[in-house]
């Protein structure tokens, strides 16, 4: 057997991988000693050039082990964070107004919604529901009519029963501390301290997936929901609670995105202690997947829909139009329209057959012939929103 060198040895040893996946040959320490007697190991990233790279390829430029934790930096991370949103921010509506009933509005209705998705849908809701009043005295029916199209509908019957507490017991004013508004109906944490920190200024901390991502790459550690919150609270502007919380979201939906954080431009750049080189989240669970067809049938200037049972687990009471098994000769026919449609965790394939021949319907398909002019007026489905759009109904 060959004797090991151990010269050779001592050298490979000293070969490990850096923070840039590369090698670097450890040497004689060079902080154990020095002229003027025993130095210090450096600070992480002291040495490195701005033109050095984190493994995902992004410049890398010298940044704290564990983000802002000093007054100092604190102060740092707040006035960069609310001068880059002063000139950065969207126009967005509801950043317009210091209305609670507004401000609540929105944050229901972003609730697991695209900003684009809820624009349009604000906008018409407050035209035809201008105060908590008006909704309160509004039937649920016309309610979810109005909410048709953003889903997850139990956020409008909350919603309602909400308008209608504040109405009724409360004036038609709104808490204006995170505690009281969180004793409404369908207000959690999140949305009490957003319409507290926005409405009135109550310095109230908020905690979304965007918020979380942010701090998780800032200090560079994963967090359990109550450090997030504890550590939003920290770097919390007290002067400005509404602007700084808003700034935040915007910066984890326009900046610390999930999947490409656009470290570059990043105005906290300098107090993050990954600069995007964060463990990747989990991939969600797939879609399933389920093909349907749904009869569309018209006479006489109407349309023929069927209502969803009103103790149905999902979109209970909305009216949509029917499915059917189709008769060997129909399923085979091409259809008439084809759409793509997502609800929570399924995918659908929608074939949609008009004037199609069918079994005898199943109970509760046998559906109300509905007059074209009235069908705005009526909660329907997205889906069915979808299908009547594309023929020019609504």
């Amino acid at each position: 057997m060959r004797a090991s060198n151990p010269k050779r040895t001592k050298a490979a040893a000293t070969q490990r991988p850096n923070r840039l996946g590369e090698k670097s040959e450890m040497l004689a320490s060079p902080w154990k000693s020095g002229p003027s007697g025993p130095r210090k190991p450096p600070r992480l990233n002291e040495g490195f050039s701005p033109g050095g790279r984190n493994s995902t390829g992004k410049p890398l430029s010298p940044q704290p082990a564990n983000g802002p934790t000093s007054p100092q930096n604190i102060a740092r991370f707040r006035q960069a964070l609310l001068s880059w949103y002063d000139t950065n921010k969207r126009d967005l509506p509801w950043r317009r107004t210091r209305d609670p009933y507004a401000i609540w509005l929105s944050e229901i209705m972003l609730q697991q919604t695209r900003v684009a998705a809820v624009l349009e849908h604000y906008r018409l809701f407050l035209e035809k529901f201008p105060t908590v009043q008006n909704l309160a005295a509004a039937s649920q029916d016309d309610v979810l009519a109005a909410w048709s199209g953003l889903g997850y509908y139990r956020r409008a019957r909350m919603l309602h029963c909400c308008a209608q507490e504040v109405a009724a017991q409360r004036g038609g004013r709104f808490p204006e501390t995170a505690a009281a508004l969180g004793e409404l109906p369908g207000i959690g944490r999140y949305t009490s301290a957003a319409i507290a920190s926005i409405a009135f200024g109550e310095p109230a901390a908020v905690v979304d997936g965007n918020v979380e991502r942010v701090l998780a790459r800032l200090d560079g550690k994963s967090a359990s929901p109550r450090q997030h919150w504890d550590r939003a609270q920290e770097l919390l502007a007290p002067s400005r609670p509404g602007d700084f919380n808003q700034a935040l979201m915007e910066l984890g939906a326009t900046i610390c995105a999930p999947r490409e954080p656009r470290c570059l431009i990043c105005p906290v750049r300098s107090l993050c202690a990954t600069q995007g080189d964060s463990p990747r989240a989990k991939e969600s669970a797939a879609q399933k997947k389920k093909e349907v067809w749904c009869l569309f049938e018209r006479r006489n200037g109407q349309v023929r829909l069927v209502q969803r049972s009103k103790e149905a687990s999902l979109m209970a009471g909305m009216w949509e139009l029917p499915q059917s098994e189709l008769s060997r000769g129909a399923a085979t026919r091409t259809p008439w329209r084809t759409f793509r449609h997502s609800i929570t965790v399924t995918n659908y394939t929608v074939h949609v057959m008009r004037d199609a021949k069918r079994k005898a319907p199943r109970p509760g398909q046998r559906g109300k012939w509905i007059a074209v002019e009235n069908i705005p007026a009526l909660p329907i489905t997205g889906l069915t929103r979808k299908i009547l759009r594309a023929d020019g109904i609504i």
